[in-house]
């Protein structure tokens, strides 16, 4: 692990995107200190103005400008940035869990238990992970619980299908052979011996799963299928932007824009340097 933490801080393009990343989080949580109005408050003087049509102002405290309906974008995309990024991380957290419990022991285990449970991966996978989602959230209703279940139960099954590949490599080595004949119980061996082997794999993979999981609750908010209102994410508000810039309030679109597109490169390119720090040989 040192020598994977020394790799990684060569790497200058991860420990950019890492500062930045960390200047965001900053912003989300230091960010309302500045706010001078909540994320649900109307400036109702905002909406009577044709002309100004809530632009980003200092003055008036609306630094981002304002929605169409007189919201602050300032505060909503505070919100907004801490949503998408719980979504993503609390999504990719799922996904560990889940699809490494999964895989090991379908890959430890073998024959039957691991045909059986390979095969319910390969139906699941063989359905859009869209439309899942889509259906989970239209049963269930619109909450954070909802959409994070609809993430969770279709982004395990990668990282199942990976866990249990490494699992069948491992399992045949010559410590796991030895562990057996000094009679180390095969919970034992899972925990001491295969978790451990399996962490550089699980970690790359997990990092680079938190962006895929942010692009998946943008894209569900898009179609205006995501978290419903007071609450807003990143995708809801491009999609509002989006319908409103034939108006000419490019803002609307371009502040949150800009924070999803730095969360989602940043992300890439620190999931992309722990896959060379943890993983050389690929580089």
């Amino acid at each position: 692990m040192r020598d994977a933490r020394d790799r990684f801080l060569r790497n200058k393009a991860a420990i950019a995107c890492m500062i930045i990343l960390g200047l965001i989080i900053l912003f989300v949580l230091t960010g309302p200190m500045l706010a001078q109005w909540s994320n649900e408050e109307i400036d109702w003087v905002v909406l009577g103005d044709v002309k100004t049509l809530g632009v980003p102002s200092i003055e008036s405290g609306h630094y981002f400008g304002t929605d169409e309906l007189g919201r602050d974008l300032y505060s909503r995309s505070i919100q907004a940035t801490g949503t998408s990024l719980l979504v993503g991380l609390i999504g990719a957290a799922m996904a560990l869990f889940v699809g490494t419990a999964w895989g090991i022991i379908a890959g430890y285990f073998g024959g039957r238990i691991d045909s059986i449970m390979m095969r319910i991966v390969d139906i699941l996978m063989a359905i859009p992970s869209v439309l899942v989602i889509i259906l989970i959230l239209v049963m269930v209703g619109r909450s954070f619980t909802a959409l994070f279940f609809a993430l969770g139960a279709v982004s395990w099954l990668t990282m199942a299908r990976i866990v249990r590949a490494q699992t069948l490599a491992l399992k045949g080595r010559e410590f796991i052979e030895a562990a057996r004949a000094g009679g180390v119980s095969e919970i034992m061996i899972i925990l001491r011996h295969i978790l451990p082997n399996l962490f550089g794999v699980v970690i790359v993979y997990a990092s680079l799963l938190v962006p895929d999981m942010i692009l998946a609750e943008s894209f569900i908010s898009f179609l205006g299928l995501g978290i419903s209102e007071p609450y807003t994410s990143l995708g809801a508000l491009i999609a509002e932007g989006a319908g409103t810039m034939a108006y000419g309030t490019l803002w609307q679109l371009l502040f949150p824009l800009f924070f999803y597109v730095s969360i989602i490169i940043t992300l890439f390119f620190i999931g992309d340097g722990l896959r060379d720090a943890l993983d050389p040989k690929d580089r």
